[in-house]
């Protein structure tokens, strides 16, 4: 096994900012909120009582009123307008639970988005989630609520430093994660996921590979491939920030606890973990285990989705939270089925390259 730094200077790095701060003092203020009778809201607060079931553990009753006639509102619009709604596993319980239609990872988002008849698609989670799905539905309209839902991973890279990597490193192949825009995977021979990435590396047969742009993620699949692991510097703000001391803290208060993480996470963080793996591979440990209790080591409102599924574990909230997911709200996905906005375009020549980086992962028998 091996693991190498790429050595090459990055063109342009656009690094999200703390969290904390960006939550305060970053995110637009909401749209104009709706006016709702008080007729309707109540239908809604009945109408969606299984809705709140599932969530009843993590939203009081008094903040799930405030949410209720969003709900129903935004149900009843995509009804009327044939749209369905991707929610990622990270966005906020009454979104997850309460529009979302499929639901998942970005990769699982896009990958199920192509199989609907749905006119309309709107993409609750980042920019380059969007940009996926509009690869994989490219006769779809695409919308986002907020165009500023970026991701700092995702920022890190440019499509001009992949093409400065590939002439550093002639006729080493470039595999890159899914979390990137759809210009820097037009550059890319082809995609892997979180899930996938050693399967992705050994299947190319070449001694080296690039694998860019989470300098974590490469770490980690250094560690499960003998094939030598070039890596770009590249991470996700809010896995960076964890801390094995962090996770040692929560062993000695509870020594049974269960810790699950990401391989976004860095190495420290990684060896305290019983388990590392997915986010889709996370929520699958959790609820075949159902341990008594559990620590999510990844983004915060991941462990109120999975809540539900497992009503036997208490979990224990790191809670990183992050400020480009947290743009989604109910009143922007509201506004954006009414005035069916802010649609996401990819240039055809981009796509078409793109797409192909992401269908030679799909096609690979994994």
């Amino acid at each position: 096994m091996a693991f190498l730094d790429s050595g090459v200077e990055p063109i342009r790095r656009q690094r999200g900012a703390d969290p904390v701060r960006a939550l305060d003092a970053d995110i637009d203020i909401e749209p104009a909120r709706h006016h709702f009778d008080a007729a309707f809201v109540r239908e809604a607060i009945r109408e969606l009582k299984p809705v709140y079931a599932k969530v009843e553990r993590v939203i009081p009753s008094f903040e799930w009123a405030a949410h209720a006639p969003y709900i129903k509102a935004i149900r009843d619009l995509k009804r009327e307008k044939n749209a369905v709604i991707l929610a990622h596993n990270y966005m906020t319980p009454e979104i997850f639970h309460g529009v979302g239609d499929i639901l998942g990872d970005s990769l699982q988002l896009a990958k199920e988005a192509a199989k609907t008849d749905a006119d309309i698609i709107v993409q609750c989670g980042v920019h380059f989630m969007a940009e996926t799905s509009k690869l994989m539905c490219p006769e779809k309209k695409i919308l986002i609520p907020d165009p500023k839902a970026g991701c700092s991973l995702a920022s890190s890279i440019t499509a001009e430093d992949v093409r400065a990597l590939r002439a550093a490193y002639p006729g080493v192949p470039v595999v890159t994660y899914v979390n990137t825009s759809a210009a820097v995977k037009a550059e890319c021979d082809i995609c892997c996921t979180s899930a996938n990435a050693v399967k992705v590396v050994e299947s190319l047969g070449a001694p080296r590979v690039l694998l860019i742009p989470d300098q974590y993620l490469a770490r980690y699949v250094a560690t499960q491939t003998k094939v030598e692991i070039i890596s770009w510097k590249g991470a996700c703000e809010v896995h960076e920030r964890f801390t094995g001391a962090e996770l040692r803290g929560y062993r000695e208060a509870e020594p049974n606890v269960k810790i699950i993480a990401h391989p976004e996470c860095p190495p420290d963080v990684i060896a305290e973990a019983d388990y590392t793996g997915s986010t889709a591979g996370m929520i699958m440990w959790v609820t075949d285990h159902q341990p008594k209790r559990v620590v999510l080591v990844t983004e915060c409102s991941m462990a109120d989705n999975v809540a539900y599924a497992a009503p036997k574990t208490e979990f224990t909230r790191p809670c990183n939270l992050c400020p480009h997911m947290k743009r989604i709200s109910l009143p922007k996905i509201l506004d954006s089925l009414l005035y069916e906005k802010v649609e996401v375009t990819v240039d055809p020549a981009v796509a078409a390259r793109a797409r192909l980086a992401v269908e030679r992962m799909v096609k690979l028998p994994l």
